[in-house]
Parts: structure tokens; C-alpha cells; sequence
């Protein structure tokens, strides 16, 4: 009967006293490009994608996605925007400020139909950059 209580005892003690740990989400870049506006305000053609491998961090706790490319791009989030999905999509947007204190919204697009490829996308008013993701 007194190994049953110990046991109790633990049982209690493990459940009572676990570690939280915050949500973070792990990715690599394998390239990205640009897309401007042109002097008339309409939005130009992409650049072509240069490779770069860089880390990106989702991290839902800190309520920030960070870039880790030469200058370190931090966006902190200012609103979760809902879940999108459509028959070739999946999206999860965010509203944000960047470093200088620009808003912008970025969203991580699963495309289903290109074996559930992962990118980043960065919207500003007068430019868009997009990064290849994968998970790591």
C-alpha cells in the first residue's frame, strides 16, 4: 500500500511540474525575389530568384518572425489573421512592424498542388519579397 502512494506521490509530482515551452517554428530559405512598383504605381516583374539559405523563425510565444539574412529582418506580430484555405492553398498571414517600424503583412503560403512547397511572403505597399521555405 506505501509503494502505490509513492507512486501516487510521482505520478502527481510529474503532471503538477512540466516545462512549458513556447511555439516555434523552424525554417530555411533556399532563395527569394523581389517584386517593386514602377514609377506609375503599378507592380513591375519579379526578380529572379537568387539562392540564399538563410533561417527563419516563427516564434508564436515572442509574437515575432525573424529573418536571420546579413541584417537581421525582425517582424513583430500585431495580429493573427485566420487561417486560409482553398482547393490549391494554405495560408497563415500576420500583420506586423518591421524593424523601422513599417507595417507589413507576411504569410506563410503552403502550395498543395507543388508538393506542399512552403514561402514567405512580405507585403509592403511598394514591394513584395518572397522566400522558398522548407522545414527543418
Amino acid at each position: 500500500m506505501n509503494s502505490i502512494r509513492i507512486y501516487i506521490l510521482f505520478l502527481f509530482f510529474g503532471f503538477g511540474v512540466h516545462n512549458v515551452q513556447s511555439q516555434s517554428y523552424h525554417f530555411k530559405t533556399s532563395g527569394f525575389s523581389v517584386l517593386e512598383k514602377t514609377e506609375r504605381g503599378k507592380w513591375g516583374k519579379w526578380s529572379d530568384l537568387d539562392l540564399v539559405n538563410l533561417s527563419v523563425v516563427l516564434d508564436t510565444d515572442k509574437h515575432r518572425i525573424v529573418v536571420y539574412s546579413q541584417e537581421i529582418q525582425l517582424y513583430n506580430i500585431l495580429d493573427y489573421i485566420e487561417r486560409e484555405e482553398n482547393e490549391t492553398d494554405i495560408v497563415y498571414s500576420f500583420m506586423c512592424k518591421d524593424n523601422d517600424g513599417r507595417e507589413c503583412k507576411l504569410s506563410i503560403i503552403t502550395r498543395k498542388k507543388q508538393d506542399y512547397r512552403k514561402q514567405l511572403y512580405i507585403n509592403y505597399d511598394d514591394h513584395i519579397i518572397v522566400y522558398n521555405l522548407f522545414m527543418v
